[in-house]
């Protein structure tokens, strides 16, 4: 068993704080002190008193996920940020927790057990823990290594396979969504185990069968795309469309409305052929073979296009590490407002509650273009979900596969939600609308949706 590093305490500091001062250009560490304050007297400590004799820094772990977990330094202040804690209380329901645990199963530390095993697999992936942990952690890599560990120490449930399966095979899961929706029709909605699909949209670009460029609609927006021709967007050319897998089926109105957005910016949009799932459920239960494959697909289809546009916040962070050198994954909320002048909303009297997903707080960072957004939309009313943790526990299959612990999650945002007074609830990610979907009555859509409704269509040029 290695050695465990030693961390200096705060008697050790009384020696090393002359040396930093000395560092800073100051003759006398003591500067620093008030005066008037006597000075805390140094307590007796078995560890080395100089420099010389204390033990030089554990050198870098070979073992990337030990590499991953030394940087945490224990603070403790991601505690209040994670959403198992808050919920729990318990220290293995933390970040710090599961890094110590999973430090501990690398290094032979301590014997895995069933109980161990289950706080791991609790993390609902938010990396709220990466926002607030000023030591720089990458939790999301340490996880993602933790459970390609744990997937290899026990057997992978039965639903998880089945869900992975799917998921890897997009036209196989819409097809088995659409006789999902034809079944589901007759069962009251409170009963249903998911969301039914929406009817696919007459301008989706994936119902067109497309995978050529969809220039601006003529009669909708001429006007527009004259005044955009051979502007910036026009010289980059068309953006690529990421459909994923569950996607398919249930953004269809969601992908309609950003070719609407899109076409009114001037923009001209294709679906390439050959694309799939993005590969994030199956990179979140440790399935790195998988994610792989998925990833180098991903990466085949949109070789040579600049630019791919994801809608699902969830999905971005693996499509944007699949693409080869020259295609940037890019978020379509943020490529919108970055053209929000070109964009002109009718006005409304709507309020409408705005969900902002984990991923799209944490990783993607959309947040403040989709407020853009928002806020050119005259008239709106705003009111965010923040209830909690702001998280929903939806979580990728989370919310299938642990209904009660993700519906504890969703819980305080639904109670917000029906006393914010809201008549709709938009959220940019499409796990969280189905979760959040299956809780209340009042309407759940993309952004997207809510602003392709209010567009205002230009006055022609005469």
């Amino acid at each position: 068993m290695a050695e465990p590093c030693w961390v200096p305490g705060r008697a050790d500091w009384d020696v090393l704080r002359p040396n930093f001062a000395a560092r800073c250009g100051e003759a006398d560490g003591a500067k620093r002190r008030d005066s008037s304050r006597p000075a805390r007297p140094v307590q007796a400590t078995s560890r080395p008193r100089s420099i010389a004799a204390m033990p030089a820094p554990c050198p870098p772990s070979a073992d990337p996920l030990v590499a991953l977990a030394d940087r945490c330094v224990q603070c403790g202040l991601c505690l209040p940020a994670c959403p198992t804690y808050r919920q729990d209380g318990m220290e293995p329901e933390s970040p710090r927790g599961r890094i110590a645990l999973a430090r501990a199963w690398a290094l032979d530390a301590i014997p895995v057990t069933p109980a161990g095993e289950a706080h791991l697999a609790h993390c609902l992936g938010c990396r709220a823990c990466e926002s607030a942990c000023p030591a720089g952690v990458r939790f999301g890599a340490l996880l993602a290594l933790a459970r390609s560990r744990q997937r290899e120490r026990r057997p992978v449930p039965r639903r998880q396979r089945w869900l992975e399966a799917l998921a890897a095979r997009p036209r196989l899961l819409a097809a088995l969504l659409r006789a999902y929706a034809w079944l589901a029709a007759p069962v009251p909605r409170r009963l249903r185990p998911v969301p039914v699909p929406p009817p696919a949209d007459a301008c989706d670009p994936v119902r067109l069968r497309h995978a050529t460029v969809m220039p601006p609609f003529p009669d909708a927006t001429a006007a527009r795309a004259q005044q955009t021709t051979g502007g910036p967007a026009g010289d980059a050319g068309p953006v690529a469309l990421f459909v994923g897998c569950a996607g398919r089926a249930y953004e269809s109105p969601a992908r309609a409305a950003l070719v609407r957005l899109l076409e009114a910016a001037g923009i001209a949009t294709t679906v390439p052929s050959g694309q799939g799932c993005c590969g994030s459920l199956h990179a979140h239960a440790g399935n790195a073979t998988a994610a792989a494959s998925l990833a180098a697909r991903n990466a085949a289809a949109f070789a040579g296009h600049r630019q791919v546009l994801t809608l699902a916040s969830g999905c971005h962070e693996a499509v944007a590490a699949a693409m080869r050198a020259g295609t940037a994954a890019v978020d379509a909320l943020q490529l919108l407002a970055t053209h929000v002048e070109r964009l002109g909303f009718r006005p409304t009297r709507e309020r409408a509650a705005l969900h902002l997903p984990c991923t799209q707080r944490n990783i993607v960072r959309s947040d403040g273009a989709l407020r853009r957004l928002l806020a050119a939309v005259p008239g709106l009313e705003v009111v965010a979900l923040d209830a909690g943790s702001g998280c929903c526990g939806a979580s990728g299959t989370h919310f299938l596969l642990e209904p009660a612990q993700a519906s504890a999650h969703r819980a305080p945002l639904l109670a917000q939600l029906h006393a914010s007074g809201a008549t709709r609830l938009l959220s940019a990610n499409l796990g969280c609308r189905l979760h959040l979907q299956g809780g209340t009555c009042l309407p759940v859509e993309h952004p997207l949706e809510f602003l392709a409704r209010h567009l205002e269509a230009p006055t022609p040029r005469r």
